[in-house]
């Protein structure tokens, strides 16, 4: 991903709340596929990780994306921002720029 996608996957989560949040039980099954029906859905999901539980969200972010097949774009604070675009390319919502 270059820098300039990046940049505008940052300008559209900027915009967006929180859509699945990491408990106590930490990364479970069952929010990794919260998050992959999200990323199913939206293409673009912010994730936040509750006070209190103790992950890295920069690392955790890297273990969703590697898991779940997506792109890290940013971590900030206890709440991280990852992408994958839909496999049919005629349902994509989201047009990165060139």
């Amino acid at each position: 991903m270059t820098g300039k996608e990046r940049s505008y996957l940052k300008s559209l989560a900027n915009g967006i709340d929180p859509v699945v949040s990491i408990g106590k039980s930490g990364l479970t099954d069952s929010v990794l596929q919260a998050i992959h029906t999200a990323l199913t859905a939206r293409e673009l999901v912010k994730v936040s990780i509750q006070e209190g539980v103790d992950l890295d969200p920069k690392e955790t972010c890297h273990d969703v994306a590697n898991e779940l097949h997506a792109e890290f774009v940013q971590a900030i604070g206890r709440r991280f921002v990852l992408y994958r675009p839909a496999p049919d390319k005629s349902k994509r919502k989201i047009v990165l720029p060139k």
